[in-house]
């Protein structure tokens, strides 16, 4: 290890002139004595074989943002035959019968069962029941030899009206959105106001249309016969009609439930969003479990992963999950994308009526090929017809604040948000969130917050929070500076969720490995309880937990640098930790996070793989 030292430390300079970060020359190693390092302590389970890539990781020009060809297996396919849910329950009757392909016979189950990972099941010790049963990957803790699942009923009566998660779709609601029986009143009322609108959800039956309009005909025709008689009493003296005088104010109609009904912008509810700290909506890594430990350290505003209106609209269970929201979010928002202004307003008013959340974000930053080609994300900033309509028929359906994320522009030397912030003042929004980067610049340069700060200048009184390479205490000091009403960090969470510790308390944290591990597990019970604590739920708490290592092992301690911070944009070099676990939680080998996994979630199934969602090309 010496050795590695000098030899890297007679290279110093080399290596800083290469976007590496500078690290103390006594931890400093190459990579085969690292590996060889860490290969000391095996595990005991025999590590997975991670699947080849199509393509060669040195072709740049191929370089994306995401392992589009990685293997992916469903968590479900971990379990050969599952207990059926219909024995999990209580013995209920199966709604399949005969042709049920699980398990019903719980001794047939417990024999073919995978051992239990651990002695003691969170869902137990927190709620006094665990509902997941016999299937429960920790069931031994509350199960007789008989078979019969144990309670806590003291713990329990702590939770009778208690519902730790919110916005569950329900089964009811499910039903009517896929047979298009959910009534968007409101939506309907704004978009008649399009010229070429045709109101989709009117009646299709030729007979009914018939109907309709042969009444419409003959109340016409009794009320011009009305008119009529009317006229001819007057003549003949019988009647008396004067003249109507016009009124001396100008009126713009009959006065209608709906002008006494709708909400005024000022009554609308109100988030004082100025100097919160905000953890952006991250896809895949932004799930409830890591806002949980997010807000654990000092989040002050967390937003749901971005969801596509179409499929919330269709009910979609997948899509519904990412509106979800713990009871410890005190500031919660969800983040919807769509490209058109019936869809995005019709899910803004399903949203409202059904979903508890402070606030509603739109997603016209997203650089995605998949949602950028058919309009949406960054589209949306230069389709500023469509993205009026968007902005003013969600405004004119929500009760709540209606936001904005955007980006400089689309391409990389044509920054068009200075022009698109004053329009977005007047169509009525509640608060700007601007990325200091382009779509096409993506994450490989700095992001550009002298130009976050001119069009601060240009929002003000609106709120525009910045966004872009927050990973210390000082990046977010030099950020506040520019004027900014708030900062949102993405990256930087995913990195180091303590940051948003450091930033309240105006301090470097030189976090311990254990430390970071007890938060790790904290991450795992918290997915133990939103996806489940059997198989299907263990092994789907592993796939995001490695998602999320895939960015935490990027953070260099901060005793190890020689110069402190450590910058987002800085690779970290190969080095050896103050001890066996911090080495291995710098790995970024994907056998390494697997290995981290296996200390908290037990052995990896025989046929377990995995390849992580986004690669970090952001040091290029």
């Amino acid at each position: 290890m010496e050795a590695a030292a000098d030899d890297s430390a007679a290279k110093g300079t080399d290596v800083a002139a290469k976007g590496e970060a500078a690290i103390k020359p006594e931890f400093l190693t190459t990579k085969d004595k690292f590996h060889t390092f860490i290969d000391t302590k095996e595990s005991s389970v025999e590590e997975p074989q991670v699947k080849k890539l199509k393509w060669d990781p040195e072709d740049k020009k191929r370089l994306r943002g995401q392992n589009k060809s990685r293997p992916h297996r469903k968590p479900t396919m971990y379990e050969e035959k599952p207990l059926c849910v219909s024995v999990i329950q209580g013995n209920r009757k199966c709604f399949y019968g005969d042709k049920c392909k699980f398990h019903h016979v719980v001794a047939d189950y417990m024999a073919s069962k995978p051992p239990d990972i651990g002695d003691s099941c969170h869902l137990f010790d927190t709620f006094g029941k665990c509902q997941y049963g016999l299937s429960c990957r920790f069931g031994k803790t509350h199960t007789t030899a008989d078979f019969q699942t144990l309670e806590k009923a003291d713990v329990m009566k702590t939770y009778e009206n208690r519902t730790p998660v919110k916005n569950s779709l329900t089964k009811d609601l499910q039903n009517s959105l896929r047979k298009r029986q959910v009534s968007f009143k409101k939506s309907e009322d704004y978009l008649k106001t399009f010229s070429n609108y045709k109101d989709k959800t009117e009646p299709k039956s030729k007979g009914r249309l018939l109907f309709f309009f042969y009444f419409y005909t003959k109340m016409k025709q009794l009320f011009n016969f009305m008119s009529h008689f009317q006229v001819l009493m007057c003549k003949i003296g019988k009647a008396s009609i004067s003249p109507e005088k016009p009124p001396a104010i100008k009126t713009a109609g009959p006065l209608t439930d709906v002008d006494v009904v709708r909400l005024r912008s000022c009554e609308k509810k109100q988030v004082d969003f100025r100097d919160k700290l905000y953890l952006a909506p991250l896809t895949t890594c932004g799930n409830l479990p890591f806002r949980r430990v997010c807000k654990r350290f000092g989040a002050d505003i967390t937003c749901g992963e971005m969801a596509m209106c179409t499929n919330l609209l269709q009910g979609q269970q997948s899509e519904w999950a990412l509106l979800k929201r713990h009871e410890s979010e005190d500031i919660f928002g969800v983040q919807v994308e769509g490209c058109f202004p019936d869809t995005m307003t019709r899910c803004a008013e399903l949203i409202n009526n059904h979903a508890q959340v402070d606030f509603v974000d739109i997603n016209s930053g997203c650089p995605i090929d998949l949602v950028y080609k058919k309009g949406g994300g960054c589209g949306l900033m230069a389709r500023t017809r469509k993205f009026e309509q968007i902005v003013k028929g969600m405004n004119y359906v929500l009760d709540v604040p209606l936001t904005v994320k955007i980006r400089t522009g689309v391409h990389e030397k044509s920054n068009i948000a200075h022009k698109l912030i004053p329009e977005l003042k007047n169509w009525g929004v509640s608060m700007i969130t601007l990325h200091g980067r382009s779509r096409e610049q993506r994450y490989t340069k700095l992001a550009d917050w002298d130009y976050i700060n001119t069009c601060a200048e240009l929002a003000s009184p609106v709120p525009l929070f910045g966004n872009g390479d927050i990973l210390s205490y000082e990046d977010a000091v030099k950020a506040k500076d520019t004027g900014v009403s708030g900062i949102m960090i993405a990256r930087g969470a995913l990195i180091k969720p303590w940051i948003f510790t450091e930033i309240k308390e105006s301090r470097h944290w030189d976090i311990s490995s254990t430390e970071r591990l007890d938060m790790l597990k904290d991450f795992t019970n918290f997915g133990l309880e939103h996806w489940g604590s059997d198989t299907r739920g263990v092994e789907k708490t592993r796939n995001f937990l490695l998602e999320w290592l895939s960015f935490m092992c990027r953070y260099i301690p901060v005793g190890l640098l020689e110069r402190v911070p450590q910058k987002i944009n800085e690779r970290p070099p190969y080095y050896m930790g103050r001890n066996y676990l911090e080495s291995l939680m710098a790995s970024q080998n994907v056998g390494d996070w697997v290995r981290i996994s296996e200390m908290l979630l037990g052995p990896v199934p025989k046929n377990f793989n995995f390849l992580p969602k986004h690669k970090a090309n952001s040091y290029k």
